[in-house]
C-alpha cells in the first residue's frame, strides 16, 4: 500500500491512499461471501451465491457498500500509522478509483495532533522546594490521630459542627413516607455533609427535644429513583454528643502506636511529615520542569482538540460531583462559581495539558522512547487491582476499546519527563538568592516557577 500526504490546510492533510490490486481483490471477495452468508436466494445454498447472481438479485452497490464499511477503515488506520500521525477527527474519505484489477485509490482528509521539534530541552534550571516540618504541622497531624481515638459522650448544650446527635429522621412526600430516607434513631456527624447539606445547617445551634422541619432535594442516584426528589423532613433532636479525645501523653503513643513515648510518637510524625513533603517536592519539580518546556513553545492549538479536552474536564466534574452525592451545580454555587467560570478554567488547563503532552512526545521521539510489553502488563494489573477486577478481563477492555494505545501513550510521557528531570539542573529553593547576594562572576541563569500541580498536563 502507498500513502502519499499533503498539507492543505493548518493542522490539516490530504493522504492519498493506493491499494494494490491483489489486496483490494482480496478483501472484495471477503464482503461477497459476507453477503453470500446472508442472503436467501432460490436455488442456491447460503454461501454459495456466485458473484454474478449477488450482483443481479442484490445489487453490486451493497456489496461495495460492504467492502468500504469493512476495509476502508483498516486501509485508513494503515496509512495513519505509516505515517505517524494522529488524527484528532473523522476523516473525510473520497473514492478516486474503484475497479477491479485496478489499484483502489482514494483520499482521506482530516485533522491531525500538531507535533513539535524541540532542542536544548536537557539542562532546564529549576528550584525544587525547601522541606521544613513545623511542630504546629505535629500538633495538627497527633490531634488528627487522637480524633480517631476519640469517644463520644453527652453534651448538655447545643449542638454545633463536629458533634453527633442522635435523632429520629423522617422523610415523606405529601405525608407519605419514604423509607428510603427515613433513619430512626440514628447517629449523625454535623458537618460531615453524608446527607443532604440542608441538614447539617438545621441540626447545628439544636438541643435534646427540639424539632427541625425543612424541605431538600435528594441527591442524584440517591435510592434508584428517588435522586433529584424534593422531600420534607421531620426530625427529632433526642441527644447531643460531643467528642472526648485522649490525653496527648505517653499512655495514648502506647495505644495507638508501636511507641512508648509522646516524644517517640512525635518524632515519627514528623518524619513522615517529611517524607510526604519530599514526595510533593519532587512532583512541583516535575511540574516546573515541564512548565520551562511548555513557556518556550509557541504553538497554534486546533479548536477541537481544545474542546475535546475542556469538555473532558467538564464531564468529569460532573462525575466526581454525582460520586459525592451531589450535583456539578451545587458544587459551583457553593463555590461562588457558575458553569462559563468552570468551562474557562477548564479551557486553560486543557490548552497547559495538550502542550505538555505535545513537549513530551517530542522529547520521546527525539529520544526514541519505547514502550515494553512487561512495562504495559505491569500498568494493566495496576488498574485491575485498583478496580477489584481480573487482569485478563482488563486487559481485554483496554484493548477492544482502543485504550491500551493511550496507556501506552501515558507511559511513554512518564518516562519522557523522568529523562527531563534526570537531566535538569535542579537547585534548592532560598540557595539561588543567597549565591546571588555573594560576589560572582557567574552569571545565573534565571529560573521559571510554576505552582501548577503535574495532573493538570
Amino acid at each position: 500500500m502507498q500513502t502519499t500526504v499533503e498539507a492543505t490546510e493548518k493542522h490539516k492533510v490530504k493522504l492519498t491512499i493506493e491499494v494494490p490490486p491483489e489486496d483490494f481483490g482480496r478483501d472484495l471477495d471477503r464482503a461477497y461471501r459476507k453477503i453470500a452468508e446472508q442472503v436467501k436466494i432460490p436455488g442456491f445454498r447460503k454461501g454459495k451465491v456466485p458473484r454474478k447472481v449477488i450482483d443481479a438479485q442484490i445489487g453490486r452497490e451493497t456489496v461495495l457498500e460492504e467492502f468500504l464499511g469493512a476495509s476502508i477503515p483498516d486501509y485508513y488506520e494503515s496509512a495513519m500509522r505509516e505515517q505517524d500521525l494522529a488524527p484528532i477527527t473523522d476523516p473525510d474519505i473520497s473514492l478516486e478509483q474503484v475497479e477491479e484489477g485496478k489499484p483502489l485509490v482514494f483520499t482521506a482528509e482530516v485533522e491531525i495532533r500538531p507535533r513539535l521539534e524541540l532542542a536544548g530541552y536537557k539542562g532546564v534550571s529549576v528550584e525544587r522546594p525547601a522541606i521544613e516540618v513545623t511542630e504546629h504541622e505535629v500538633d495538627d497531624l497527633t490531634d488528627r490521630l487522637r480524633e480517631r481515638f476519640a469517644e463520644l459522650e453527652p453534651a448538655p448544650r447545643a449542638a454545633r459542627s463536629g458533634d453527633f446527635v442522635v435523632a429520629d429522621l423522617r422523610a415523606t412526600v405529601h405525608d407519605e413516607e419514604v423509607p428510603e430516607a427515613t433513619r430512626p434513631d440514628g447517629l449523625y456527624e454535623i458537618g460531615s455533609g453524608s446527607f443532604v447539606p440542608e441538614l447539617d445547617k438545621e441540626l447545628e445551634g439544636k438541643r435534646a427535644g427540639e424539632i427541625v422541619k425543612f424541605n431538600a432535594t435528594l441527591p442524584d442516584g440517591f435510592a434508584g429513583d428517588r435522586g433529584g426528589q424534593e422531600v420534607s423532613f421531620q426530625v427529632l433532636v433526642k441527644e447531643v454528643k460531643a467528642k472526648r479525645l485522649p490525653a496527648a501523653d505517653d499512655a495514648f503513643a502506647k495505644t495507638a502506636s508501636e511507641f512508648d513515648t509522646l516524644g517517640e510518637l512525635r518524632e515519627s510524625l514528623k518524619e513522615t511529615i517529611a517524607r510526604n513533603k519530599d514526595r510533593e517536592a519532587d512532583h512541583v519539580v516535575r511540574d516546573r520542569v515541564l512548565q520551562a518546556l511548555i513557556d518556550r513553545v509557541a504553538v497554534e492549538l486546533p479548536d477541537t482538540l481544545v474542546d475535546e479536552e475542556t469538555e473532558r474536564r467538564v464531564q468529569n466534574a460532573r462525575e466526581r460531583a454525582a460520586a459525592a452525592g451531589t450535583t456539578m451545580e451545587q458544587v459551583l454555587d457553593s463555590q461562588g462559581w457558575d458553569e462559563l467560570r468552570l468551562r474557562s478554567d477548564a479551557r486553560g488547563h486543557a490548552i497547559k495539558a495538550i502542550k505538555g503532552d505535545l513537549v513530551l512526545e517530542a522529547v520521546a521521539r527525539a529520544e526514541k522512547l519505547e514502550v515494553g510489553t512487561d512495562e504495559l502488563a505491569t500498568e494493566v494489573k495496576a488498574i485491575a487491582r485498583s478496580f477489584g477486577k481480573d487482569v485478563k478481563e482488563v486487559a481485554t477492555a483496554l484493548d477492544r476499546s482502543g485504550q491500551i494505545v493511550a496507556l501506552a501513550g501515558d507511559i511513554i510521557r512518564s518516562k519522557a519527563l523522568d529523562l527531563l528531570v534526570e537531566h535538569a539542573e535542579i537547585t534548592q529553593e532560598g540557595e539561588k538568592r543567597v549565591r546571588d547576594e555573594a560576589p560572582t562572576s557567574v552569571e545565573e541563569p534565571s529560573v521559571p516557577g510554576d505552582d501548577q500541580s503535574e495532573e493538570d498536563s
